[in-house]
């Protein structure tokens, strides 16, 4: 397959859907998410558009089939030009004193321990010359906030330390900070909001895409 590879990790809503149309008009593409009925949507419309994907319906904090996963891409493919991270977790809001034990470990898991375990099978995939992508919300401080806020943080500060520690070196780290854009998660995060008024996902996308020097 002449095409580069782009992984995208959240592939199945939102903007990691939308960057998995946007990448596959010039990558082949490998669309990790959960969710197996939003991926084989994806799936079809990138075909239906003469783009080309591979699905890979696995959950992230299962390190067997993330090791997996990148062995199958290493013995296809052999490296990846993009990496875009767009999973995330996000726990009930609901104030500090009333943390429930279960979704802070849940939102560890997922938001934080499936990233650092995965970043190191990841990294061996990655030319000097790749891009990985984050993306940073400035909600985080917001009240009600403090599970979903604390692993965001944490997420971001791992993506952080790898931008400076690779800044000599590549793969090439980028944290962005998309506007608010109608997704599910703000829907639950901002029920009442007026959603006329957010940036449309697909637009924040190609926005966000256009940032990177490639």
């Amino acid at each position: 397959m002449s095409k580069p590879v782009a992984l995208i990790t959240g592939a199945s809503r939102g903007l990691g859907a939308e960057l998995s149309k946007i990448f596959s008009l010039t990558h082949h593409i490998i669309a990790v998410a959960r969710t197996i009925g939003a991926l084989e949507a994806l799936d079809d419309e990138i075909k239906s558009k003469g783009g080309s994907c591979t699905l890979a319906p696995i959950d992230l904090t299962d390190e067997k089939a993330t090791a997996q996963l990148c062995r199958s891409i290493f013995d296809r493919w052999g490296t990846l030009k993009i990496w875009a991270h767009t999973a995330i977790h996000a726990a009930p809001l609901g104030p500090v004193m009333t943390i429930d034990s279960s979704d802070w470990n849940k939102s560890v898991k997922n938001n934080v321990t499936a990233l650092a375990h995965f970043i190191p099978m990841v990294t061996p995939l990655l030319g000097d010359d790749s891009e990985v992508i984050f993306f940073e919300d400035k909600t985080i401080m917001k009240k009600f906030s403090s599970i979903y806020g604390a692993t965001k943080a944490a997420q971001i500060h791992i993506a952080k330390t790898w931008q400076n520690e690779t800044k000599s070196t590549g793969p090439r780290i980028h944290i962005f900070q998309p506007n608010p854009m109608p997704t599910a998660l703000r829907g639950r995060f901002y029920p009442g909001e007026n959603r006329n008024d957010l940036q449309s996902i697909d637009l924040e996308a190609k926005r966000l895409v256009s940032l990177l020097d490639m």
